[in-house]
């Protein structure tokens, strides 16, 4: 993956995306240009370049051009295509996306999808805050309904306002059996397309893939 992350998009889909490999091969071209006019300028009247050399340039030369046209193509699709799936996704805003993401707690309780897997006999949610501490352990069913984590510490002390991270530890006979990150239900307050890419903002402001979703309520 191209490196997506949380809150935005890879160098590698970014430079992708906003022409950086059109600008290279396009400058790519007018240097070809330059020295292929260079060299018949400057060439030995005595002993000119051979017919079949210069063949050869020329082919290089119409298949570059053809390449920086195919390119301009491309990203004239791209954009096209974007653009259409925005419009199928205008229907997401305002609805309830179910992601395997941090969540943003402010007070009200985050619904947490654990599904751990069907043979564990114990199961525990892991929670840490935004620099990889862990806060709490706590035990949950062994069932996949959701989950209500409403933020307080094992006092009944709330936690403060942030983003936190969850996971899921199964375990069978005493051994962990599995460790994944559970999913939750986030509202997306806008789409959009970045470098390309659609997105989704939550009404946290945070920014991820739509291709993260895995459903919508």
């Amino acid at each position: 993956m191209d490196v997506l992350t949380p809150n935005g998009l890879g160098a590698t889909a970014a430079n992708a995306a906003d022409g950086s490999t059109d600008n290279v091969i396009g400058a790519d071209f007018e240097t070809f240009l330059v020295m292929l006019t260079a060299q018949m300028k400057n060439q030995d009247p005595l002993n000119p370049l051979d017919s079949q050399d210069f063949a050869t340039q020329l082919a290089t030369f119409s298949g570059v051009e053809q390449q920086v046209k195919t390119n301009d193509l491309l990203a004239t699709f791209t954009a096209q295509f974007a653009t259409s799936n925005l419009g199928e996704m205008a229907g997401w805003v305002g609805m309830q996306a179910r992601m395997a993401i941090p969540g943003n707690f402010d007070g009200t309780p985050i619904e947490i999808v654990p599904n751990p897997p069907v043979f564990a006999d114990r199961v525990e949610l892991v929670v840490w805050d935004s620099s990889g501490t862990e806060l709490q352990r706590m035990a949950l069913p062994t069932g996949d309904d959701p989950f209500q984590w409403t933020g307080v510490d094992d006092a009944g002390q709330p936690f403060a306002d942030g983003e936190y991270s969850f996971g899921i530890v199964s375990y069978a006979g005493g051994e962990v059996i599995d460790e994944a990150t559970p999913e939750i239900f986030a509202k997306i307050s806008e789409v959009r397309t970045i470098n390309g890419q659609a997105i989704v903002a939550l009404e946290s402001g945070a920014l991820y893939p739509a291709t993260l979703v895995r459903g919508l309520r």
